[in-house]
């Protein structure tokens, strides 16, 4: 039959193309079910392209190109993040900065990490988020703000743990595009250590207080003495004597004071820097013995000396600490001389070697001991100034003491003398000499 025929003929020919378009269709289907499903539950419209996308890869060639027109009808493909530049030459680029620095993406993920920033922020990590290593608030928000407006910042702030310290944080925007349309595509953050500035700045501060404190009152008997040999003891030789030798005196307290203040300042400037020499402290005290013995003879002390056979090694800078045991001797010789002897101490305990200055003196009274190692602070005050005191010798002993990793102890008594010992870790050489003569 015609009818027949014809009815068979045109149902084979729409067979034909039903099967020929079969992967066109199958894709519009899928992308078409993803997209209500995106709509209702999640309307994200790049998942509907990822869905195109993954039903293409099981698309014949030549029928792909028909398939990404019909990705392209449904939204724009998504792109992975670009930085406007050559990546390789922008991480380059960070990576030689003189200053610890981190690239992060416009969500805050850390891109690079350069070396210096691990002495900054050593837990920042490439893939996370920079506030898992960065957990400054004013910090965190300037980087949100110069994400939104472009804007470069610069916060400066405050760290306690693990050590007390000053950072800067410099973030500068990356953007691409000009006027409004302009977009972060990055952010640099470069951190600057404040640290040694704000130490100077502090020092600069309590040197002018403690100076000009200090200070006044010699500067004050050298004004009057000055002004009397000017009127009424012009002609007066006995009194300009007197007072020219009182005039010395005063000169070289202040000249002692000015030294004390800027070695203090000196060794402030430098503790966090351990000494790394090794010094062996039987032949500095040894010194210290000999340089302050005719000291002792005037005042008719005598010094003792005990310490091991073998030398007691330890790391350290050998004018500080013969500066510290100096100090601390010359200290006994003044204070507790009375007692007729002072017996200085060697001895090893574990991995310590400690060293004691004990004086049979009158002792120092409960209340005072804490306070010994302030600045200026004084148990009596005439009588410190009469010995040429500053105040200050025993805040240098204990900062000295702080900057070799080591302890300072103060024990008194009244009445039975005082006892100062500084405790420094032994050099492991010396651990193994002495595991060796006991042996022996």
């Amino acid at each position: 039959m015609a009818l027949g025929d014809s009815g068979s003929f045109n149902e084979d020919t729409l067979r034909e193309r039903l099967v020929g378009a079969r992967w066109i269709l199958a894709a519009a289907a899928l992308g078409l079910g993803v997209g209500v499903w995106a709509d209702v539950i999640a309307p994200v419209p790049a998942l509907g392209i990822a869905a195109l996308a993954l039903a293409g890869a099981a698309i014949p060639a030549r029928r792909r190109p028909m398939v990404a027109a019909l990705a392209a009808r449904l939204g724009a493909e998504p792109k992975p993040m670009r930085l406007g530049m050559g990546e390789e030459r922008l991480t380059a680029l960070v990576r030689a900065l003189p200053d610890a620095a981190l690239l992060l993406d416009p969500r805050g993920t850390v891109l690079v990490a350069n070396e210096r920033a691990a002495g900054i922020v050593a837990s920042a990590r490439v893939g996370d988020p920079v506030s898992f290593a960065v957990r400054v608030p004013e910090v965190l928000e300037a980087l949100r703000a110069a994400i939104a407006d472009g804007v470069a910042r610069r916060i400066e702030f405050s760290e306690r743990v693990p050590v007390e310290r000053w950072l800067r944080a410099d973030i500068v925007p990356i953007r691409s595009g000009e006027g409004r349309a302009a977009t972060t595509e990055a952010v640099l953050i470069g951190f600057v250590d404040l640290s040694a500035q704000r130490r100077v700045e502090q020092m600069r501060v309590d040197f002018i207080a403690n100076a000009s404190h200090e200070l006044r009152t010699p500067l004050a008997s050298l004004s009057g003495f000055i002004e009397t040999l000017q009127g009424p003891a012009r002609n007066d030789t006995g009194a300009r004597e007197r007072f020219l030798k009182i005039m010395g005196e005063q000169a070289r307290r202040m000249s002692r004071l000015i030294d004390d203040l800027l070695s203090l300042s000196r060794i402030e400037l430098n503790a966090h820097l351990r000494p790394e020499t090794q010094l062996d402290l039987v032949a500095i005290l040894g010194h210290v013995r000999d340089t302050l013995t005719p000291l002792g003879q005037e005042r008719g002390v005598e010094i003792g000396f005990e310490h091991p056979r073998t030398p007691a090694t330890v790391q350290g800078d050998r004018d500080e600490l013969i500066r510290v045991f100096e100090n601390l001797v010359e200290n006994a010789l003044k204070y507790g001389g009375s007692g007729g002897r002072i017996d200085i101490v060697i001895a090893r305990e574990g991995g310590d070697i400690v060293v004691s200055v004990r004086d049979y003196g009158p002792g120092i009274a409960p209340e005072h001991v804490p306070r010994l190692t302030e600045r200026f602070y004084r148990v009596d005050t005439a009588h410190s100034r009469e010995q040429g005191g500053t105040g200050l010798g025993l805040a240098i002993v204990k900062h000295i003491v702080a900057r070799h990793r080591g302890r300072l102890g103060i024990e008194s008594v009244p009445g039975e003398g005082s006892t100062f010992s500084v405790r420094l870790a032994a050099c492991a050489v010396d651990e193994r000499e002495t595991s060796i003569n006991s042996a022996a």
